[in-house]
């Protein structure tokens, strides 16, 4: 039903950057202060993606969207972190009751289901996590654009059950990246950004724990998540941001797509 939603491909015109070109955004966990209010960013394929997620979320909202009741607070917290935030980028105009994007769809402000509401407003999909005092658990999110998990599966789970069965996330990775979360400052956001290649071009793109993901043998694509940490400060919930980015794998020069798939292995 999902790959039904999208029929042809959604692409950024270029990489930002080649997250596995540099030492510091290869090695994980590759995390990078936030320069200023770039925690969210609207780029090219706004139009493309939110029509896309207006889509998802009318058609699937069980699927793409998950809150537990004790989360509720952050995400309250989220959508007004969120609409400030809106309030001062061009080409959005908020009203009492609703906000006008920048490419012309006019969205109802429902407070009462914060986290559909945002995720019709901004690109990035929106996780909340919250400290159980060992780790991190998932405790909200809305997830449009998942690269290879499944949100029903890892809602409510720690990070160490949230990256089941990546091997590189051992129990080491697991208490440094504790470490790192427990750390954020409200001031001072966080990003990283991974790298996946793929033969498909579809944004949805769930998979369960178990499934083998076929690796790319003809045409692929390239895509990019530019992941960004903010604590919010009344809570205390991390927002964990991803802002999906896909090109196609012949705008890469061959040498640097060599480099990539190297890194990957």
């Amino acid at each position: 039903m999902s790959h039904a939603l999208q029929d042809a491909p959604i692409l950024q015109d270029r990489l930002p950057l080649h997250p596995w070109a540099s030492p510091a955004t290869r090695r994980l966990p590759g995390i990078q202060p936030v320069q200023g209010r770039d925690w969210l960013r609207v780029d090219e394929a706004y139009a493309g993606q939110m029509a896309l997620r207006d889509r998802l979320i009318a058609g699937q909202p069980q699927v793409v969207h998950g809150l537990l009741p004790a989360a509720r607070p952050a995400a309250d917290e989220l959508y007004a972190t969120v609409l400030d935030w809106l309030r001062d980028e061009p080409g959005f105009t908020i009203t009492a009751t609703d906000l006008t994007r920048p490419d012309g769809v006019t969205v109802l402000l429902d407070p009462a289901h914060p986290l559909m509401t945002l995720g019709r407003l901004v690109q990035q999909d929106l996780c909340l996590m919250e400290d159980n005092g060992r780790e991190y658990d998932l405790t909200g999110a809305i997830l449009c654009f998942p690269a290879s998990w499944t949100l029903a599966q890892k809602l409510g789970r720690p990070m160490t059950g949230i990256h089941k069965p990546v091997e590189i996330y051992d129990e080491a990775l697991a208490a440094r990246v504790h470490r790192l979360l427990t750390a954020i400052r409200p001031e001072q956001p966080l990003w990283r950004m991974n790298f996946f290649t793929y033969d498909s071009f579809h944004l949805h793109h769930p998979r369960v724990e178990g499934d083998w993901r076929r690796q790319p043998t003809g045409r692929s694509y390239v895509r990019c998540e530019r992941q960004t940490l903010l604590r919010l400060p009344q809570t205390g919930a991390v927002l964990f941001a991803i802002h999906t980015i896909v090109v196609d794998a012949a705008q890469i020069a061959p040498e640097d797509y060599a480099a990539l798939r190297e890194a990957m292995h």
